[in-house]
């Protein structure tokens, strides 16, 4: 029994706690999973006394939003790109809200492979993985966030998730200086062919992939400008690097200057390779103008000289940013889980389809598209490298149910932010023209069609990429040899 004297509790007090707790609770990843299907969350209101916005309406499937509205949208947007909403939402906006939680499908192969293959999939302590054949290593709701391997988890599901065959298609990169200078724009095609871990071979036991002991090959080429027209590479990840992150990948270039095939500069690349190549230009020296930052001096770019077609064949983390990873290369952290609002499944067009699209006075606001209520788990990873340079760390907002990649923030490991990627998907089901499943069927995939990444660290620089053509659905026999070969390097092809 409490002493008369003391004090009293009052039920609004009691009441306000309870939520408290509640919500607490809620944000907690014991408590965390995937909404229902429909289910979409409130939005912001009239800013109140306290200067906080009241609660709102209910966010509603084919709501347009502007650029003044856009902060009702707060609650749903990462903390990093809110950061800078100058960047990548723009005056003339038109944000179409897309569904909530929407449950996408995929194809009855690769479920089936996760069912039957995921309980043979083991972890250790340093993140390295055994046992994997082919689908989700790690079902998603079978990933307990209490575990300090549940980043790693979720980590590996981003690398292996469901991709079709691999993107084949062209790209347009668009660069902007820091400072001075004027935006370039560089084209050309690529493909990420996947070669290992094909759940759709796996029950038939027949393949057309040469290289049986690889994860996957990737490569492309420039066509224009003219500077680096026919530079090319080709890079294979081996199989081996499930179990150590240490192994290189095999990367050759073709540097149109030597005539010739080469391996690269770059002995360890932790995601998608893309040579150094630069631009036509001067600086205020008269010497050559590189593509991108000015960290690496002039030395940089192409130039018809052995030491700068050399340095040609060193790696530029710009243009395919995010489409892949080493999971065993960082020391991950699972953050927690959020709603958030992406533009998973895009409806509006880029190059090549529409090379007029409008990105906004920064150039770099993919805003004017649709944008789903999707639930996003954060990892955090801390690269295990002593020598990778500024990028020490990542943060990732991975899509919980399909696993792709949201947004993807850089820093050095001393957390001070390098850069911050959107990410834009385009989801083959929803597409009548998209090409069948050879022996039938749909595809079932997210065409990874688009990219814009702000360096914050470089004042007003970025870069954004367009793949709006590419398709994901397998190639021919011929196609694949050529692919896997380098080879086909020569010449550029």
């Amino acid at each position: 029994m409490l002493a008369s004297n003391a004090p009293r509790v009052s039920a609004r007090v009691l009441f306000g706690l309870f939520g408290l707790f509640a919500a607490l609770a809620a944000a907690s990843p014991a408590h965390a999973g995937l909404p229902p299907e429909g289910t979409c969350p409130t939005i912001g209101g009239a800013a109140g006394a306290g200067g906080e916005d009241a609660a709102g309406p209910v966010l509603q499937e084919g709501t347009r939003i502007g650029v003044g509205d856009l902060g009702r949208l707060r609650s749903l947007i990462p903390d990093e790109v809110w950061q800078h909403r100058e960047v990548f939402f723009h005056e003339g906006m038109q944000l179409e809200i897309g569904p909530c939680h929407r449950r996408y499908a995929f194809p009855r192969f690769f479920q089936q492979a996760t069912e039957d293959l995921s309980a043979g999939v083991t972890i250790d302590e340093k993140a390295n993985l055994s046992g994997y054949v082919a689908g989700l290593p790690f079902p998603p709701d079978a990933i307990d966030p209490a575990n300090p391997d549940a980043g790693a988890r979720w980590a590996w599901n981003l690398a292996l998730r469901y991709r079709g065959a691999g993107p084949i298609g062209s790209f347009r990169i668009t660069d902007l200086p820091s400072r001075i200078g004027t935006p370039e724009t560089y084209r050309g095609s690529f493909f990420w062919l996947q070669t290992g871990g094909r759940a759709d071979l796996r029950q038939s036991g027949a393949s057309e992939i040469p290289l049986a002991d690889a994860l996957w090959v990737a490569g492309g080429r420039f066509d224009e400008p003219m500077n680096a027209r026919e530079l090319a590479w080709r890079q294979i990840r081996p199989d081996d690097t499930l179990e150590s992150f240490s192994k290189s990948d095999d990367t050759f270039v073709y540097v149109p200057s030597m005539r010739k095939p080469r391996r690269a500069a770059t002995t360890w690349v932790d995601g998608l390779y893309t040579p150094r190549f630069r631009v036509s230009g001067t600086d205020a020296a008269g010497g050559a103008v590189p593509y991108g930052s000015t960290e690496y001096g002039p030395q940089a770019s192409i130039h018809p000289t052995a030491g700068l077609s050399i340095a040609a064949s060193e790696n530029l983390r710009r243009g395919f940013e995010g489409l892949t990873l080493r999971p065993n290369a960082y020391r991950w952290t699972l953050k927690g889980e959020r709603d958030v609002l992406a533009p998973i499944n895009g409806v509006s067009p880029g190059y090549p389809e529409n090379p007029d699209r409008n990105f906004g006075e920064s150039g770099l606001s993919v805003a004017s598209d649709r944008w789903d209520v999707r639930h996003a788990v954060l990892i955090e990873g801390i690269s295990k490298r002593d020598d990778e340079g500024e990028a020490g760390r990542v943060t990732i907002y991975v899509d919980w149910q399909t696993q792709q990649p949201l947004y993807w923030v850089t820093r050095k490991k001393n957390g001070i932010i390098l850069d911050v990627g959107i990410l834009v998907h385009r989801y083959s089901g929803d597409l009548a023209q998209y090409p069948e499943w050879p022996g039938g069927g749909m595809a079932l995939v997210f065409d990874p069609v688009a990219a814009s990444f702000f360096a914050a660290s470089e004042g007003r620089s970025g870069w954004r990429r367009e793949s709006y053509d590419v398709r994901s659905v397998p190639v021919d026999a011929k196609e694949v040899r050529r692919m896997s070969s380098t080879d086909g390097l020569l010449h550029g092809r």
